[in-house]
């Protein structure tokens, strides 16, 4: 496009990303590629039939307010639902501090509006979740990076680099992060949560696959160490279904606020028929019985992958053990690339993400993200050794 056209465009979508999932999901359209690549939810598992019964009775009745417009902060006793689901983990939230969204890369909007100036420092992980480096990138930020350990985040590099550039945010994924897999141990949260408070920032816990745990013991939530600091985010879309977009915020009152307002600008309110659905079918049926069945699958799926690696992978190559989430991590040795590896291995029709995305400063790095919840066993083996295969080329 020549200058002049570009011209005709904000200054803030230079230098925005593309979504290179989505680019991804294009070339492994085919049925021949076994694809690692998408972070999708196993469509098999999606409760079909009771979400049916649930949005029959929904439109049985005789309530035409189902199909109203309806307030900015999102049906109420959802909200409630949601906080009894917080209070079940030992996290106190009041309703009125809870934003329902279209899904929870809304939220990251939202949050980029009501935060982010142009040039303010924003301090994530690396390697960081993609969709927040996309969402962010629109407002034009800094970013800080700050390393992940086995642990969870380096919290001296995460201190030093606090001090150093006075972020206004530090968002942070510290149950089985996207892409890494890795988890923040107690010591870890217990770290990260005093560094915040003493220097008064702001801390974004996004957690979408939280209760996707198939292995070890639940942690505290970064919220139960700073609540008067943490924003919450959460979703649907990993334990019910992803179609609906239906997220939420939960946030202190000063920043409810500002949000409720940066909603009201975006989209007025979340879709009301599919948040009734969501409560309807949350009163109907028990969702912690479908999350086990969903941690069972997925427990199934990553020792499948983990497995694989260690049989057709040669030692040199290191990959993160997730005790839950969806993805696991591979490091391959030093001096090869994961984006020449894809384009081998689209050939040898297996699919997954390189490492380039989920950076803000590096290219052609040696790391890839694997998803093991689309893939059955079979086919995991499969895919795992015909990507050994391109690694021997």
């Amino acid at each position: 496009m020549n200058a002049t056209v570009t011209s005709r465009f904000s200054h803030r979508m230079e230098g925005v990303p593309r979504s290179f999932i989505r680019e991804i999901l294009k070339v492994a359209i085919s049925p021949d590629v076994i694809s690692f690549a998408g972070g999708l939810p196993n469509k098999e598992l999606f409760p079909l039939e009771e979400l049916r019964a649930s949005a029959d009775k929904l439109m049985s009745g005789s309530d035409r307010n189902i199909l109203q417009y309806a307030n900015t902060e999102g049906y109420l006793p959802l909200r409630e639902k949601i906080a009894g689901r917080y209070a079940r983990k030992g996290i106190q939230v009041n309703p009125e501090n809870i934003l329902i969204t279209n899904g929870s890369q809304q939220g990251l909007d939202l949050l980029g509006k009501i935060f982010i100036n142009e040039g303010d420092a924003v301090l994530i992980e690396e390697p960081g979740y993609l969709g927040a480096i996309q969402a962010f990138s629109l407002f034009r930020p800094r970013f800080v990076t700050v390393p992940m350990t086995h642990e969870g985040i380096d919290t001296e590099w995460m201190e030093q680099a606090i001090d150093n550039n006075n972020p206004r945010l530090a968002y942070l994924i510290p149950n089985f992060q996207n892409p890494s897999g890795i988890s923040y141990s107690e010591e870890t949260r217990h770290k990260v949560s005093d560094i915040c408070r003493r220097r008064m920032l702001y801390l974004v816990e996004d957690d979408p696959y939280g209760d996707i745990r198939f292995e070890g013991a639940p942690k505290h939530s970064l919220h139960h160490y700073l609540p008067e600091q943490t924003i919450l985010l959460g979703t649907f879309s990993k334990t019910v279904v992803p179609a609906f977009r239906m997220g939420w915020i939960v946030a202190p009152d000063e920043v409810m606020e500002r949000l409720v307002i940066a909603k009201q600008a975006a989209d007025l309110h979340t879709d009301y028929f599919t948040q009734r659905l969501i409560y309807q079918y949350l009163t109907d049926y028990d969702i912690d019985e479908h999350i086990a069945l969903i941690c069972h699958s997925y427990g199934k799926q990553a020792k499948a992958m983990m497995a694989a690696l260690e049989h057709c992978f040669p030692k040199e190559v290191h990959f993160t053990r997730p005790e839950g989430g969806m993805f696991l991590w591979v490091t391959l040795p030093e001096g090869h690339s994961s984006m020449r590896l894809f384009e081998r291995a689209i050939r040898e029709n297996v699919a997954f993400v390189p490492g380039n995305p989920f950076y803000v400063d590096k290219e052609d790095v040696n790391t890839c993200r694997l998803n093991f919840s689309c893939s059955n066993e079979p086919e995991i083996e499969e895919g795992v050794r015909r990507l050994a295969k391109v690694l021997e080329m």
